[in-house]
């Protein structure tokens, strides 16, 4: 492809992805495949791993993870990333511990985590205000979601 100057200021100018988006093939609802899917949360579990901190999908891992130096935030291309796996890492947490907390999409394909009350906790928004800016702490979200 021909390197386009003001197509490249353009696209660098462009706000990231804020977020994931899953489709479902057929409409078929796998819950065990969706939640095994957002589960994988790799970069996040590779920086955590680098930390010397081994994510086990406990709460207690999501206050282990509030108390790590955010180095992350020196890249501005990992952030994005890092954020929506942080989310996604939470709503694990939250669907493997929280009785009748499941996962669920958003007709856009936005995943949420959507309570046994009926409330829907947008997990991926909470993963990327946590790495951009260290609050809320992911503790404190599961702490208030486990509650309701």
């Amino acid at each position: 492809m021909k390197n386009i100057p003001f197509l490249d200021t353009w696209l660098k100018r462009r706000a990231p992805a804020r977020g994931t988006a899953v489709v479902a093939p057929g409409g078929d609802s796998d819950t065990e495949g969706l939640a095994e899917l957002l589960a994988e949360c790799e970069l996040l579990r590779v920086r955590a791993g680098d930390a010397g901190l081994e994510l086990d999908d406990s709460p207690a891992s999501l206050d282990a993870l509030d108390q790590l130096t955010p180095r992350w935030r020196d890249d501005p291309e990992e952030l994005p990333w890092l954020g929506n796996d942080a989310g996604l890492y939470l709503g694990t947490v939250i669907v493997r511990t929280v009785p009748g907390a499941v996962w669920q999409l958003w007709p856009s394909g936005q995943p949420v985590v959507r309570l046994a009350s009926g409330r829907e906790i947008n997990v991926v928004e909470f993963g990327l205000d946590w790495a951009v800016n260290g609050a809320p702490e992911l503790s404190q979200v599961y702490a208030e979601v486990s509650e309701l």
